[in-house]
């Protein structure tokens, strides 16, 4: 990357700046930003204040651990830059987690838990996640720590690591999650469906939050989880004694969501081109009801869920033989390719969280406090916004300047089959 996009960033950077309105916070924002971007491998507070040379360090660790100051307009700016970027009626909200490996007990809610990127547990802080993207490519727009119970149940070590009073509730990640949709929705972010994997798509009242908002949706599914039949029917079964039974019942049992799909026929699909081909494996779908609803006892004495909303069980058989399920409340008429594409479009937010990573210093914030991990971590979403608006905008310059040549080529080939006119490397230099 050359050096103009130092000036791009300060000019890109003005609704975030003057949402500051502090002359020391405009000034320390896009030197935070520009260090995330800039040169180097680590990209904590001290080597980025060594290699700017006009900031110290105490003034960018001032500002990002110590300063009292409202982040809420920067993340406003932020959805807004994303929305005017890949918003619109076709776009994903993608909801993720992603893990931050660390040392020690002291960082804020950093405990052993299951780090995905790893592939095990570990001990590490783990950030919920949501992913706006249209036309693969996707932006960052909300990070929100989730606190293990070891935290939530220790209120002198919340206040050690300055959590917030209104964030030190123990709440899950799909209830973080539906706080964070909710956020983004109130902003006027354009989206039109949720994605999400099993460890939220498995959480009834996750689908049913999402749901009660008016949401599509297509999230991860346990293999073990309960489904109805579309068909079922609730009854009255009529005992040979005792009282009349007050609520009705199935009339079929539930069985697992792998059971549902082991007898449908399943259908190579693919999804997109990717760079080695085409990406595609085996899908089946049905339609049925989750067992998701209110509890009740059966005759057995067993308690049971009802059937909930109806929806599309879809499963997914992949060349390495593994198999995945999913749910979806997208229409009964959509068909096995736009269920697969929608499902699969989950990927980007994976790409997203490498990038922030490997490009951005994501996870290099070697502070403790709550306040600290979530600015590093909106920092880091801003510099990754930035980034991607400029390579749409070279896309842009791409297409454009590939329509300029086709158009010139063919009007060559108008005026003369033997010797078509062709632009010059100048020219179309200057086309630009």
């Amino acid at each position: 990357m050359d050096e103009s996009w130092r000036f791009d960033l300060d000019r890109w950077l003005g609704p975030f700046v003057g949402a500051l309105r502090h002359k020391s916070r405009v000034r320390m924002c896009p030197a935070y930003v520009a260090g995330l971007i800039g040169a180097g491998d680590r990209k904590s507070i001290q080597p980025m204040a060594a290699r700017d040379g006009e900031v110290g360090y105490d003034q960018l660790h001032h500002f990002i651990a110590g300063g009292v100051w409202d982040a809420a307009p920067l993340e406003e700016a932020l959805l807004a830059e994303a929305d005017r970027m890949v918003g619109g009626v076709n776009a994903w909200l993608i909801v993720d987690d992603t893990a931050l490996p660390k040392k020690g007990e002291h960082s804020v809610g950093v405990a052993p838990q299951y780090a995905s990127s790893l592939g095990k547990t570990a001990n590490c802080q783990s950030l919920v996640s949501l992913t706006l993207a249209s036309r693969e490519v996707p932006v960052m727009v909300g990070l929100r720590l989730f606190l293990p119970e070891n935290w939530t149940d220790d209120p002198e070590r919340m206040a050690r690591a300055r959590v917030p009073e209104n964030r030190q509730t123990a709440l899950t990640k799909p209830e973080i999650a539906i706080e964070e949709i909710d956020r983004v929705i109130a902003s006027g972010a354009r989206f039109g469906c949720v994605l999400a994997d099993s460890g939220y798509g498995s959480s009834g009242p996750f689908r049913q939050a999402l749901s009660e908002r008016g949401l599509d949706w297509a999230v991860g599914l346990s293999r073990r989880q309960n489904v109805y039949p579309v068909e079922v029917a609730l009854i009255f079964p009529v005992a040979k004694s005792g009282r009349r039974r007050q609520y009705d019942i199935p009339d079929q049992p539930p069985i697992s969501a792998e059971a549902a799909l082991a007898g449908e026929k399943w259908r190579r699909i693919n999804w997109r081109r990717g760079t080695k081909g085409r990406l595609g494996c085996l899908f089946a779908a049905r339609r049925v009801r989750v067992a998701d609803g209110h509890k009740h006892r059966m005759l057995d004495n067993r308690m049971q869920r009802m059937p909930g909303d109806e929806v599309w069980l879809v499963g997914e058989r992949r060349a390495t033989g593994e198999q995945k399920y999913h749910a979806s409340n997208l229409p009964a008429h959509a068909s096995l390719k736009r269920l697969a594409a929608t499902i699969k479009a989950r990927w980007v937010c994976e790409q997203a969280h490498q990038q922030l990573k490997e490009e951005l210093g994501l996870d290099h914030f070697e502070g403790r406090s709550w306040i600290g991990l979530h600015r590093h971590a909106l920092m880091t979403m801003i510099a990754y916004a930035f980034l991607q608006s400029r390579r749409l905008k070279a896309a842009g310059r791409k297409k454009k300047n590939r329509g300029t040549a086709a158009t010139a080529k063919h009007a060559g080939n108008q005026a003369s089959h033997s010797r078509p006119l062709r632009p010059t490397p100048i020219q179309a230099m200057s086309a630009l």
